[in-house]
């Protein structure tokens, strides 16, 4: 019942929330990858 009530953005943002979770995910591992990378290739210099 509470759905009929809701406006389509608020519907639109619960249907996202998996995928945007994810995306979340990814920033983070890519975030940390290129942290190491960026110590690893600081070392070689």
């Amino acid at each position: 019942m509470a759905e009929t009530f809701s406006s389509k953005a608020e519907r639109t943002r619960n249907n996202n929330d998996p995928q945007i979770k994810e995306l979340h995910a990814k920033i983070g591992q890519l975030t940390v990858e290129q942290d190491f990378l960026a110590d690893a290739f600081g070392r070689i210099r």
